[in-house]
């Protein structure tokens, strides 16, 4: 039977409810995660996209300043990468899982594209939820590899049970390893576990789950994914910076902007999309 007529097996939603986190094994085919690396490849091949592009102050010589990650391309309907990442966004066998992890009707509020070029930076330790700040409960990733991951290529790392923790205020993250500025300890009795996946798995994780990634360390490989962020239809309120936002039938619903502090203690620890 396919993932998209039995969405997960009990025991598959047991390990998620346990742990944080699902994979499910080749999700998407080959010739589906080939289209959208190279509709991405392409749209990068000149550098970065005004618009599309997450430029930030990259010295010239570090490989994200020519392919730094993109934000929000479903929302570009007129560029080549729109409508693909809108179509992947909202794509149903992801709708079905979200469905059955959620227990509820998902909400589509972003999606991203990873380059992770050799000799990228990673991203530091840190919990989605810090960011998209949705309440009651929390968000939730669904994580494309586009290119098998592992370790050596920058691979995500995740920390098993931290699911049930609340979502802490950030130390300031090392700099020399990664291109982010937030970094959430592993507490003590966890520990953070490789994540191993092939192009085409997907892998789906909450809000709360402590994840990130270390540097490409490989010469020739890069580690590019399709990440995508959904909230329960259910939520009273979101982050301001993930509008509009979709059901999988593409309608666009309206959920109250957040207020009040975060962890941190002030009013506004969003500094626009993850």
């Amino acid at each position: 039977m396919s993932v998209s007529a039995a969405a997960i097996s009990e025991e598959q939603k047991e390990q998620f409810d346990r742990d944080g986190f699902l994979i499910v094994r080749q999700l998407f085919s080959s010739e589906e995660v080939a289209e959208i690396r190279d509709a991405f490849m392409q749209m990068n091949s000149n550098g970065p996209v005004p618009g599309l592009s997450d430029t930030r102050d990259y010295a010239p010589d570090d490989p994200l300043a020519f392919y730094p990650r993109m934000m929000h391309p479903h929302r570009h309907p007129d560029l080549p990468v729109g409508p693909l990442a809108r179509r992947y966004l909202l794509d149903p066998r992801v709708g079905d899982i979200l469905r059955a992890l959620m227990g509820e009707e998902p909400v589509a509020v972003q999606s991203m594209f990873y380059f992770k070029p050799p000799g990228a930076r990673g991203q530091d330790l840190h919990q989605d939820n810090y960011y998209l700040r949705v309440k009651p409960g929390t968000c939730m990733a669904a994580w494309l590899a586009v290119d098998d991951a592992d370790p050596e290529n920058g691979g995500m790392v995740v920390v098993p049970g931290s699911n049930r923790l609340e979502v802490a205020c950030p130390e300031r993250a090392d700099p020399e390893k990664f291109f982010t500025t937030e970094h959430v300890p592993v507490p003590p009795g966890m520990q953070e576990v490789p994540v191993y996946l092939r192009a085409g798995d997907m892998l789906f994780f909450n809000g709360s789950v402590i994840h990130g990634s270390y540097p490409n360390a490989s010469r020739e490989r890069f580690r590019r994914a399709f990440i995508c962020h959904y909230v329960p239809i259910s939520s009273q309120e979101t982050s301001h910076w993930y509008r509009p936002m979709l059901t999988f039938d593409g309608e666009i619903v309206e959920i109250p902007e957040a207020t009040g502090g975060g962890p941190c203690g002030t009013p506004a620890i969003d500094k626009g999309p993850h």
